[in-house]
C-alpha cells in the first residue's frame, strides 16, 4: 500500500511533505491493468492490435506517472514554467524524421539533470486520390519517448531522445466518428472505412510506393541534442533565448515506419518572455528553424532534403500548480512531386492544454492537438509529458 503522511506548515511555503512510501507488488503485476482503466470494455478487442510489447511500454509510462503523482512533494509557492509542448506532427510519414519540438529557451543549471517521459497517441485517417496518385493513412500510433538533458555549464547542455513507436488499428475510430456527428464535422470518409484497421499505403502511376498493413512496434530513430544559452536575464519571470541543435540517427526500422533511414540535422532558435500579473503570471514563446536530411528509405524519390519549421504560443498560470497553454506548430512539406495535400502541403497543428505541477521539479503536460491544415497531420493527438529534474 501507499502511505503518505502529510505535514502542513502554515508558513509561507505551505509545504506538504510525503512520508514513507511502500509500493505493493500487485501495482506492476500485470501489463493490462492500466489499459482496462483507460478504455471502455467494448473497445478492448481493438487494443489487441497493439502487441504485448506495445502495451507494456504504454503501461510503464502511465505507471511512472502515477508513481510520480503520489510520491512528489507539493510546494504550492513557486513560478511554474510556461514552456512549449514537447510534441510534433505525428503523421506516420512525418514522425519518422528528426523534426524537433520547440524546447525550453532556458537551459537547465550546470550539473542538473532532467528526465522527461512522453506519450503521443495519434489517430490518423486520410484517404485521397487523383488521376495519378492514391494515398491511405489509416491507423493509430503511440510514440513513447524518453528524453534526457544534462547541464554541462551555465550556457551549454546536452541531451538524448529515445523513441519507441507502436503502429496499430487502435480503438478511437468509433469515438471520433461520434464526435464528428455530434458537432456536425465532416467525416472525410472515416465512417465508411473499416474500423480499427492499420493501412499506410501510397501508389503513384500504378506503382506501389508504400505499403504497411500490419501492426508493429519497435525503437525509433535516436536523436542527440545540444543547447546553447544566447540570452537569459536571470529573473524569476525570465526573458531568455537559446540556440538548439539536433542530430537524428537512422536507428529505427524504416520498413515499419519506425524510422526514416535518413540522418537529419536540425538547428533552431527558441525564445520566451514571462510576465508577472496580478493573478499569477503569463508567458509567450516562439521558435524558428530548419532541418536538413540525407536520403531516406521512405518515398526516397519524393523526399525533400530541407524543411523549415516554427512554433508560437503562450500560457497563463493562475495558480502555482497550474498553467493553461495554447500553441501553433507549422512546417513546410517533407515531400515533393505530388498533388496530394497530405504529401505536398505545409502543415499546421493547434495544441491546447496545460501543465500540472506536482512539485517545483516535477510536472505533467497534457495537451490535445488538432490539424489546422487538414490531411497534413493526424485528426487528433493526445499528448502527455511527465518531467522531473534532479
Amino acid at each position: 500500500m501507499y502511505v503518505c503522511q502529510g505535514q502542513f506548515n502554515r508558513g509561507p511555503l505551505h509545504e506538504r511533505k510525503c512520508g514513507e512510501f511502500v509500493l505493493f507488488w500487485p501495482f506492476f503485476l500485470t501489463q493490462e491493468v492500466l489499459f482496462l482503466i483507460l478504455v471502455r470494455k467494448r473497445e478492448l478487442d481493438a487494443l489487441n492490435t497493439l502487441s504485448g510489447s506495445g502495451r507494456r511500454y504504454v503501461t510503464i509510462f502511465f505507471s511512472f506517472f502515477i508513481f510520480e503523482a503520489f510520491c512528489s512533494q507539493v510546494s504550492p509557492i513557486f513560478a511554474l514554467d510556461i514552456v512549449p509542448f514537447a510534441t510534433k506532427n505525428q503523421s506516420p510519414l512525418v514522425q519518422i524524421y528528426g523534426f524537433p519540438s520547440a524546447g525550453n529557451a532556458r537551459l537547465i543549471s550546470p550539473g542538473e539533470k532532467e528526465i522527461r517521459m512522453m506519450l503521443d497517441y495519434a489517430s490518423n485517417y486520410v484517404e485521397d486520390r487523383n488521376a495519378v496518385e492514391s494515398i491511405t493513412l489509416d491507423g493509430e500510433t503511440a510514440r513513447i519517448t524518453l528524453q534526457g538533458r544534462y547541464g554541462v555549464s551555465k550556457n551549454r547542455e546536452y541531451g538524448i531522445e529515445i523513441p519507441y513507436v507502436v503502429h496499430g488499428g487502435g480503438f478511437l475510430d468509433s469515438f471520433i466518428i461520434h464526435y464528428h456527428d455530434l458537432f456536425g464535422f465532416p467525416q472525410g470518409g472515416r465512417d465508411q472505412a473499416p474500423r480499427n484497421r492499420v493501412r499506410f499505403h501510397y501508389t503513384r502511376d500504378g506503382a506501389e510506393k508504400l505499403r504497411v498493413e500490419r501492426s508493429s512496434n519497435g525503437f525509433g530513430d535516436v536523436s542527440l541534442t545540444a543547447g546553447f544559452q544566447m540570452y537569459d536575464d536571470g529573473k524569476e519571470y525570465p526573458r531568455a533565448a537559446a540556440l538548439r541543435i539536433s542530430l537524428k540517427l537512422p536507428t529505427g526500422d524504416s520498413d515499419s515506419l519506425h524510422g526514416s533511414g535518413s540522418t537529419d540535422f536540425s538547428c533552431w532558435m527558441t525564445a520566451r518572455d514571462d510576465y508577472k500579473l496580478r493573478y499569477g503570471h503569463a508567458g509567450i514563446f516562439a521558435a524558428l528553424g530548419f532541418m536538413a536530411m540525407t536520403g531516406g528509405d521512405v518515398l526516397p524519390e519524393q523526399q525533400r532534403h530541407y524543411v523549415g519549421f516554427g512554433s508560437v504560443g503562450g500560457g497563463w498560470s493562475p495558480l502555482s500548480w497550474l498553467a493553461l497553454k495554447i500553441q501553433l506548430d507549422i512546417h513546410t512539406p517533407f515531400y515533393t512531386d505530388s498533388q496530394l495535400r497530405s504529401l505536398s502541403s505545409s502543415s499546421a497543428q493547434l495544441i491546447i492544454g496545460g501543465t500540472l505541477a506536482f512539485s517545483e521539479r516535477t510536472s505533467l503536460d497534457i495537451g490535445v492537438s488538432e490539424d489546422i491544415v487538414t490531411k497534413t497531420a493526424p485528426d487528433v493527438v493526445f499528448h502527455f509529458a511527465l518531467r522531473t529534474r534532479f
